[in-house]
């Protein structure tokens, strides 16, 4: 039987497992695919320990696959699926986990890989990428433009930095010191992160900050708010709808569409965009793998591949 990394009930690691699973069958809308690689999450951990994405109801059904991106090989349509074909390479956000040798993703959040892209890079892009390119398209900010991007050095911070200097905007990354060189690396001007924040962008910035896309809410996005004279330019990812709109701004509103994955995996292949995949894990360790991602300290991308 096929094999899954799931989590048995709300928790901490303790809660983790493999487990020996149905091959799942394609619903409407929906394709079967042969999982090469999972990409690792944040989100990932937090929807163990209990959390909801903005907006999700229902109960969750247990063992629950770990995972929410993938890329592989498209094994079963299911009705009503057009512009898919069995044997399509694709990468994708996955209907009910990730971590495993097949997944079920929506058709409508699916796209085709390109020959270009390594299975690997594909399965970091509908999680980390597209998260970053709305928040960037949502800004909306013009070609010149200063943003402030807190949370640089992880997976969405550090795409979110090239997206925008693919759109001609200047960029302050907020990051630890350890990662000031990979900040760096990217074309942002590293501020360390730590108290008093702001005196420290405006060292960097003095012309001021157009706009701000947090990774890390909590202090840092109310200090981070406090540069801008216009807080609709104000984004996050990182902290609850209700805290930022007490801001004066809003939660990143995320697209899900194949049109953003195809977007994004085409700024890879121009070489706009490098996911930045540091680490890789066999699907047997994908404990370790999330642990990589827990810590809160890994920089750039990690990836569990499931088959070559």
């Amino acid at each position: 039987m096929p094999k899954a990394y799931v989590f048995t009930r709300y928790g901490g690691p303790e809660t983790e497992a493999f487990v020996d699973v149905d091959r799942p069958a394609p619903g409407p809308g929906q394709l079967l695919v042969a999982v090469r690689a999972a990409g690792v999450n944040p989100v990932d951990w937090k929807l163990r320990t209990g959390f909801r994405r903005p907006g999700e109801t229902g109960e969750r059904v247990f063992p629950a696959v770990l995972g929410n991106e993938v890329s592989g090989v498209v094994e079963e349509i299911g009705d009503g699926v057009t512009g898919f074909a069995v044997g399509d390479e694709v990468f994708g956000n996955t209907v009910a986990g990730g971590y495993a040798e097949y997944a079920l993703l929506p058709a409508e959040v699916s796209a085709h890989k390109p020959a270009g892209l390594s299975f690997a890079d594909a399965a970091t892009l509908p999680v980390a990428a597209a998260t970053a390119y709305d928040g960037i398209r949502q800004l909306g900010l013009p070609a010149g433009a200063t943003l402030l991007v807190t949370g640089a050095g992880g997976g969405v911070g550090a795409a979110a930095v090239q997206i925008a200097r693919s759109f001609g905007l200047r960029v302050v990354g907020v990051a630890s010191d350890a990662k000031k060189d990979f900040v760096e690396s990217l074309g942002a001007v590293h501020v360390p992160s730590g108290p008093d924040l702001a005196e420290r962008v405006e060292a960097v910035a003095p012309d001021g900050i157009d706009g701000v896309y947090d990774l890390v809410g909590d202090q840092v996005l109310a200090e981070a708010a406090t540069l801008l004279t216009d807080r609709t330019r104000l984004i996050t990812a990182g902290a609850p709808a209700q805290t930022v709109a007490e801001l004066g701004g809003a939660r990143v509103e995320r697209a899900r569409t194949s049109a953003v994955l195809d977007a994004v995996a085409e700024l890879v292949v121009s070489g706009a965009l490098d996911p930045h995949v540091t680490r890789t894990f066999p699907l047997d360790l994908a404990g370790e793998a999330l642990r990589a991602v827990e810590d809160g300290h890994a920089r750039g991308k990690i990836v569990i591949e499931v088959a070559e």
